[in-house]
């Protein structure tokens, strides 16, 4: 499944590290409907990620109903990335 979306970087003090942009909700709840079939446990779904130039392999967290992209310290230098900004994420999912 391949997913492009426009979101915002915010700060959350949850798992490093700590920048995040949560996945709208419709993509949401289609990766919510092959999650089971994607999960290696927990809930997290195994993704992999471009911002820019900048492509890298995570994991999404579930978060009220939606999923979180972490943004990973070397990709926010790669990027010039902080808080606020808006990014165009593609994700890979599975």
């Amino acid at each position: 499944m391949n997913i492009e979306f426009e979101g915002e970087i915010f700060y959350w003090r949850g798992p490093a590290p700590f920048l995040f942009v949560a996945v709208p909700e419709e993509p949401s709840q289609a990766i919510k409907a092959i999650s089971t079939s994607v999960t290696y446990g927990w809930g997290v779904i195994p993704v992999r990620v471009r911002i820019g130039e900048t492509e890298w392999k995570t994991s999404l967290f579930p978060k009220e109903g939606r999923y979180l992209v972490p943004i990973r310290m070397s990709v926010q230098k790669s990027e010039e990335l902080d808080v606020g900004d808006r990014v165009i994420i593609q994700l890979e999912v599975g």
